[in-house]
């Protein structure tokens, strides 16, 4: 029973049966428990002297100084070394009893506190209620595993407590500290670790494991160093990932951190790299500027190192011999320095982030279109992105849909030599994609391949297309495909029948920018006279018109009008005419015919090889000859005719 002296109410009477179950529970106790009053001490000495467990309280009985928090025992303990209490001395053997049992009780102050109840609530206590170990804990926690772990988690959440103080001590916010400090699991053990070897040092022997921990945090350094990495743009799961992977001095990490800012590392980059770069803490500065400087030896520059690390920090945790082994790799290829420089600055995932057998592979594969060593190694040097492309996923889909719509091996050398993005794009997302109710609603139909087909190009001629023009299958459908066909057909004059034929004729205008290109040079043609209609046919006879420059058109169309004098007719049904060379092809042509004095259509004068115009010419000129000794074979027999005289008849 606890009698509240000072107070009027009714006395507390604590049965064993409703005392709490752990030693940090707080009784709802007055202060004047923690009256010096004699009786109280004699208890609490009584109580700690004791090697048996409580026994119940009878109606007179003093209360259990055992029962109280973790804090009152603490209390009552000091105030106990401050008040001594008259008796007899006491002999060695029981002040190491007394210096046992305090530890005991250290240690189990060291608990957290039990979660906040409601008022009211009822707090059902465990069977046995609270004993005190035994002295030998080391027996007893190896006997018990759970009595290990639980103790183990104790100490952790001491030390993580302890950790998340000193974060805040060095002004960071509560927030702050708590999500770092949860993302710190193995410093926090490694904090435990090290306050429990300080135990073995005789400066750090006598304090509780609250200040081993506190003093193992500060010679660590590690608030300062987070508050670095943190001014240095790093995230706190960058830097909790970082202060883990350290396995020693953390001042480790500010060293590399200031020797990435030497190579041109920027800003948050930096967390990036010492996040990704792997085994990174196990070389030494000196390995790192070895690696810089082989790299830069073969074709890397140096203002490119910075780019090349943070977008490939893998190239760091290689060995020397690993990154020998990968440039010699892709130099065997016929690559020079400068190409290669070239490659790893365009894709530095190319370097260090595959495994050689994996980029051996697909090497392999890319020759079986048809490729040379050297015919790969210039490739990977101008689109080293296809190394970053999977041979299953990627290739192999795509290959085979090649090869339903017709296009051979020849072909797919051809497209992978003139645009080897095909081979990077995503067959489902691009070419062929897998449509939704919502897609076809909203945007149609969004295949290429079946595009064509609907505009009128015959099936067997979509792989023609594709080689033909292989940037066909890396444009947009609705961005750039359809804008283009739909200009020709209302702005150009191409009829719907017709628009099949222009695209699998010239799909290069599909690459034309309508307003910089197409859109001029309908205007130019449009403004010398030519109908609308008349130019739609003229673009389906011979779509490239539409892709010259109006410099180039100008010049010929002058001299067709002004030299040759020739009608806009002929034009029209010889739009080719703009394709020939002027100086070459169309101003000796016609001298030769001004010489011979013979004319031909456009057709024939300007197609076919010198030979077969100069056989034309001859054939043309014996023509003419023929023809005008014709007319005067004709006009001699009229003259004869004209002489004769007329015999009279007898």
């Amino acid at each position: 029973m606890l009698l509240c002296h000072g107070h009027r109410h009714q006395p507390t009477v604590l049965l064993p049966s409703l005392l709490p179950p752990y030693p940090n529970t707080v009784l709802p106790v007055c202060g004047t428990l923690f009256s010096r009053k004699p009786l109280l001490f004699s208890s609490v000495r009584a109580a700690l002297d004791s090697k048996h467990h409580l026994q119940p309280l009878g109606p007179d009985a003093e209360t259990d100084p055992l029962r109280l928090s973790r804090r009152q025992n603490a209390l009552l303990l000091d105030r106990s070394h401050s008040h001594p209490i008259d008796g007899p001395p006491i002999d060695d053997e029981e002040r190491e009893d007394e210096l046992t049992r305090k530890k005991v009780v250290e240690e189990y102050s060291l608990a957290t506190r039990r979660v906040p109840r409601f008022p009211g609530s009822i707090d059902f206590p465990r069977s046995g209620g609270l004993d005190l170990p035994p002295p030998d804990l080391r027996r007893v926690f190896d006997g018990d595993d759970r009595s290990l772990k639980r103790a183990l988690e104790v100490r952790r959440g001491v030390a993580a407590e302890t950790l998340k103080d000193a974060l805040r001590a060095g002004k960071m916010s509560i927030n702050y500290s708590t999500n770092l400090v949860s993302r710190l699991t193995e410093f926090v053990d490694r904090v435990v670790i090290g306050a429990a070897t300080l135990k073995a040092v005789p400066e750090f022997a006598h304090l509780s494991f609250n200040a081993r921990a506190k003093s193992y945090i500060q010679r660590s350094c590690v608030v300062s160093l987070v508050k670095w990495l943190k001014h240095n743009h790093m995230t706190y799961p960058q830097i909790a990932k970082v202060i883990c992977m350290c396995p020693g001095d953390l001042q480790l990490v500010r060293r590399i951190a200031q020797w990435l800012k030497s190579i041109h590392v920027k800003g948050e980059s930096i967390g990036v790299v010492l996040v990704k770069a792997g085994p990174l803490f196990e070389h030494s500065l000196d390995e790192l500027e070895e690696i810089v400087n082989y790299l830069e030896n073969n074709g890397v520059r140096k203002d490119w190192m910075g780019f090349v690390v943070s977008r490939c920090p893998q190239v760091l945790g290689l060995t020397m011999e690993e990154l020998e082994s990968r440039v010699k790799f892709y130099l065997d290829m016929g690559m020079n320095e400068k190409d290669f420089g070239t490659m790893v600055f365009d894709y530095p995932r190319a370097l260090g982030f595959f495994s050689l057998e994996e980029m051996s592979n697909k090497v392999q594969y890319l020759k079986e279109f048809g490729l040379s060593t050297e015919d790969v190694g210039r490739l990977l040097a101008f689109k080293p992105q296809l190394m970053g492309c999977s041979i299953e996923e990627r290739w192999r889909p795509l290959v085979k849909y090649l090869y339903y719509l017709g296009v051979q091996r020849d072909g797919m050398k051809r497209i992978l030599i003139v645009k080897p993005m095909v081979f990077c794009i995503d067959l489902e997302t691009t070419i062929a994609p897998k449509y939704s109710a919502v897609a076809l609603r909203d945007y149609g139909n969004l295949d290429i391949v079946r595009f064509l087909q609907d505009i009128g190009v015959r099936s067997e001629a979509i792989g023609g297309v594709l080689v033909k023009f292989p940037s066909f299958l890396t444009y947009s459908l609705y961005k750039k495909i359809r804008p283009v066909v739909v200009f020709l057909m209302t702005k150009a004059g191409v009829t719907q029948r017709d628009i099949g034929k222009v695209i699998a004729l010239d799909p290069q205008l599909v690459g034309c920018s309508i307003t910089k290109k197409l859109d001029i040079n309908v205007k130019y043609f449009l403004s010398l006279g030519i109908h609308l209609q008349s130019l739609g046919e003229m673009i389906a006879d011979f779509p490239m018109l539409l892709r010259y420059n109006i410099d180039i058109l100008r010049p010929k169309y002058r001299y067709l009008r002004r030299v040759m004098v020739r009608p806009l007719q002929d034009l029209i049904e010889f739009p080719r005419f703009f394709s020939y060379s002027l100086d070459e092809r169309i101003i000796p042509r016609h001298k030769i015919l001004v010489a011979n004095r013979v004319n031909f259509k456009l057709r024939y004068m300007l197609s076919g090889s010198d030979e077969e115009f100069n056989q034309r010419v001859q054939f043309a000129i014996e023509k003419r000859k023929r023809f005008e000794s014709g007319y005067a074979n004709l006009d001699a027999s009229d003259d004869e005719s004209s002489h004769v005289v007329p015999v009279a008849s007898s």
